[in-house]
């Protein structure tokens, strides 16, 4: 008899006799999208207070990107606790003010994202820092990440590059040594992007990102079609034949973002590779073969 699954969205894969089972758990990147309402994800008539209770129907864990935009707020991010699932847990992305938009004051804005993340407590599984495409790897660039990375020690950090020259292997052995999660991204083939590697510096903790490979739309200047994208099923079943293999062979547990957000593409991909997942061994929450929907 299957063990039973651990929440909605997570699957737990065979890794090897030696090494146990792996944990899975998929997600999007933010979850209050008015559009996932006309995209079939939340029934007709939700509203924006409701959808954090109807994403948790189908899904374990999901990326805070709000806290990108502004800076995270004790107070708001403890009423949001409050309300959540309790099976529900989070990633949250750094503010912006750090990480693209760098001030004189950014360890003054390090102190106050660690505290408004406070509430979030055993159930953050990881602070996500986003660097820019122009974030190169520069002499003044590794100085800031090196006091940036000890700035945050103590918390479970993620770092997704989008500059290429980031991709050499004294910059892997370094987050190795610090226990830090190099972030895997799926993106489009652009030479001056960082690539989709399987590299895993954190035993405990892989993360990957899935952005779409609209290839147009990436360099559109707009949201809406930089990840306006609906991954093939073939697409999706390569990675778990593949990539999710390698990463289950570095990894113990991970974390899989869609950020394809535009018109639910992102939750129904993750629905669809956790039913991929289902029929090659995996174990996973949902009956294989139907919609995730909230409704």
């Amino acid at each position: 008899m299957k063990a039973a699954p651990p929440g909605p969205g997570v699957a737990v894969v065979p890794r090897g006799a030696r090494t146990g089972d792996g944990t899975l758990m998929v997600g999007t990147c933010g979850y209050s999208y008015l559009e996932w309402i006309d995209g079939g994800f939340y029934p007709q008539g939700s509203r924006s207070a409701d959808m954090l209770g109807l994403y948790g129907r189908c899904f374990s864990v999901v990326e805070l990107n709000y806290t990108w935009y502004q800076m995270a707020r004790a107070d708001a991010l403890a009423r949001m606790v409050k309300t959540a699932p309790e099976h529900l847990r989070f990633a949250a992305k750094l503010t912006r003010s750090i990480t693209h938009e760098r001030e004189e004051n950014w360890r003054e804005q390090v102190r106050l994202y660690r505290r408004g993340v406070a509430p979030l407590r055993q159930r953050l599984l990881a602070v996500l820092l986003q660097f820019p495409p122009d974030f190169g790897r520069s002499l003044d660039n590794r100085r800031f990440l090196a006091e940036l990375l000890d700035e945050l020690q103590g918390l479970p950090v993620a770092v997704e590059f989008r500059h290429v020259s980031w991709a050499v292997d004294p910059v892997f052995a370094e987050l190795e040594r610090r226990g830090v999660t190099l972030v895997t991204v799926d993106t489009p083939a652009l030479p001056e992007l960082f690539p989709m590697l399987d590299v895993v510096t954190n035993p405990r903790l892989f993360y990957v990102r899935f952005h779409g490979r609209n290839l147009s739309g990436w360099r559109s200047g707009t949201m809406q079609k930089k990840f306006d994208y609906d991954y093939r099923e073939s697409e999706l079943r390569q990675w778990c034949e593949t990539r999710l293999s390698s990463l289950f062979r570095g990894g113990e547990r991970g974390l899989l973002f869609f950020n394809n957000h535009v018109r639910a593409q992102a939750p129904r991909n993750g629905a669809r590779l956790l039913d991929i997942l289902a029929t090659t061994g995996g174990r996973e929450a949902h009956e294989p073969g139907t919609l995730c929907s909230a409704s």
